[in-house]
């Protein structure tokens, strides 16, 4: 098969899930909305994080990097393909193919670590409240945070260098909403078995002890609620957990199903839809899961917008 000849200076054609749509104008209207809802929720999120100095706490230290890395993630591909549809235009060059792979890899894969952070956190917070202090004094909080960019980067640094370093054919058309591994490697012309069986080892050594830290948690934090004396609280508390849960079981399965699933097994149309879930819907989900019954950052929001000048007014 002719090979094509991947310099700076080519592009690949991105068929996203706006194009395979048979309703394109609604799904477009629907992700709009979807990334308008993104950019505010994360953005107010971290602004009053910011902002208020009563939320300058190791739980919203982690929560505001979780906004950050959210409100990045979405950004780097929902744009793109929004104007990519209005436009009628859905060329990415070569550059910026491997930027957008970088970007994703990078936030996907430190939002994913961060997630295991924070129900680490929940679970010193209600299993050992006399040592959180401690155990989440600032500096480790920060060495957290530090831990999930570098581990992200450097994995993306990897996959990204080797992924677009492969010959690829003539067909320049990837069935896919953005610029990721799976679909690209379709288009390889060589043998790409043995990086196939390194990308689900390497997904695997990210994803699993991250997602078992989660698990175990999360099941710790449950057994402490079950013990809890007061009704109310242990049913708030339950509910809390089960919504943190549903959110994380979301974006792990999306990528599980997306990193360590055969490429035997993945389809143009299944794969949109799990891109779709950890780039366009848990950026949604995430600000509102982890803020939406706290008192704290319902208090901050209302002492932030209090401040606005033309709040005052009313």
């Amino acid at each position: 098969m002719e090979l094509w000849n991947s310099s700076l200076g080519s592009s690949f054609i991105l068929v996203g899930i706006l194009n395979d749509s048979g309703s394109p104008g609604l799904l477009c209207a629907t992700v709009a909305v979807l990334y308008m809802l993104a950019l505010t929720s994360n953005g107010l999120l971290l602004l009053v994080i910011s902002v208020d100095a009563r939320l300058h706490a190791p739980m919203y230290l982690l929560l505001g990097q979780l906004s950050l890395m959210d409100l990045l993630f979405t950004s780097v591909v929902t744009p793109k393909a929004l104007v990519d549809f209005l436009l009628g235009e859905s060329t990415i060059s070569f550059g910026g193919c491997a930027l957008q792979m970088f970007l994703v890899l990078t936030l996907g894969g430190a939002e994913g670590l961060l997630l295991a952070f924070m129900a680490y956190d929940r679970y010193v917070a209600i299993c050992h409240p006399l040592n959180y202090m401690v155990l989440m004094r600032p500096q480790i909080c920060w060495l957290l945070v530090a831990t999930s960019w570098i581990l992200a980067f450097l994995n993306s640094v990897i996959h990204t260098s080797y992924t677009m370093h492969l010959p690829f054919c003539t067909s320049r058309a990837i069935r896919h909403l953005l610029c990721e591994v799976p679909p690209l490697l379709k288009l390889a012309c060589a043998d790409t078995s043995g990086y196939e069986f390194m990308v689900y080892v390497s997904s695997a050594t990210f994803l699993m002890p991250a997602l078992a830290a989660i698990l175990g948690s999360y099941t710790s934090v449950l057994a402490a609620v079950l013990r809890m004396s007061s009704g109310e609280g242990r049913q708030k508390a339950l509910v809390t957990c089960s919504s943190h849960l549903t959110v994380v079981g979301m974006y792990y399965g999306a990528a599980m199903f997306m990193y360590l699933q055969p490429s035997s097994y993945h389809s143009p149309q299944q794969d949109n839809i799990l891109s779709a879930f950890y780039i366009i819907v848990t950026p949604v989900l995430n600000p509102l899961t982890y803020s939406l019954r706290n008192k704290e950052i319902t208090g901050a929001f209302r002492r932030v917008l209090g401040r606005l000048p033309f709040v005052q007014g009313w």
